[in-house]
């Protein structure tokens, strides 16, 4: 039985230091302790990733903490960086408060199922990520959808990639723009389910699979809205996907540079960089 405050549910609310773990061993942390969801999140003024988990409370929450901690110090992280805290029932669609529909680039309307349709002239868009990150209101996530948005203008690709997919906004975009043979991979199950869900709601054929590597093949558009230090690593198996455009993002100014080098070194030719707030979108392309 799930623990309740008079009849609200709780949930209990693990962050972790990004640098504490790697990705792979806290989903396996969260699979094993039955986590609700997961997420790895950036703070935009650090720069620091913390990882972060929500788990039902049970009816002895004392009890859960407990185990939950005790199995965070079994991965290796020290007491003084686990942080618990307690939730409502709330936390599932506390997302949903301040999200409204609205503009991207100059066609799209990004917007939730529970609010009116996009104005005329725009392409609507509806999505419920629930778990899944992205809702379009992050600047790295419009920076991305505006990339594209600039990539179909020219010509719609005729296949697509969205590595590290989330909700499948970029890839649902992208196929609302004219792009055909669209796969979304992502390493979390939550997403890829939101992928599949997403994709149904809005009448856009594309593909979701779980997955942390590139596939071996070719892309006339690839985009990666991720972390700076995951793009770097996965540089010279993501550059072997790219035969036209790559879009990456989800890095911070200062990163940018670093990132684009990573595969400039792979053979690809940077063709712009874009900002927002503190965050940036680096766009190249194949030069064969």
């Amino acid at each position: 039985m799930q623990g309740t405050i008079s009849g609200q549910n709780l949930w209990l609310e693990l962050r972790l230091p990004g640098e504490s773990v790697s990705e792979q061993g806290f989903a396996g942390f969260c699979e094993h302790l039955g986590a609700n969801g997961c997420a790895l999140e950036s703070d935009a003024k650090t720069g620091r990733d913390e990882h972060v988990a929500w788990f039902p409370a049970g009816s002895d929450v004392q009890h859960s903490r407990a185990v939950i901690s005790a199995a965070a110090l079994l991965l290796g992280v020290d007491a003084a960086d686990i942080r618990l805290a307690l939730l409502g029932d709330d936390w599932e669609t506390a997302w949903q408060r301040d999200w409204k529909g609205m503009p991207v680039g100059g066609r799209l309307w990004v917007r939730p199922s529970f609010c009116e349709p996009a104005p005329a002239g725009r392409i609507d868009i509806v999505l419920d990520p629930g778990m899944a990150f992205g809702t379009g209101q992050h600047a790295t996530t419009r920076l991305c959808l505006e990339a594209i948005e600039r990539v179909c203008e020219r010509a719609p690709p005729a296949n697509m990639l969205d590595m590290g997919a989330g909700s499948g906004l970029l890839a649902i975009a992208a196929g609302k723009l004219g792009a055909h043979n669209i796969l979304a991979i992502d390493n979390d199950p939550v997403c890829v389910a939101a992928c599949r869900k997403n994709a149904e709601i809005n009448a856009v054929h594309m593909e979701a699979c779980l997955g942390d590597v590139p596939p071996d093949q070719n892309f006339e558009l690839v985009a990666a809205n991720i972390l700076a230090g995951p793009l770097i690593d996965m540089a010279p198996s993501l550059a072997r996907c790219v035969a036209g455009r790559l879009i990456l993002s989800g890095l911070l100014i200062a990163q940018a540079e670093a990132v684009t080098g990573a595969y400039t070194a792979r053979g690809l030719l940077h063709v712009r960089t874009d900002s927002l707030d503190e965050w940036a979108a680096v766009e190249l392309q194949a030069t064969g």
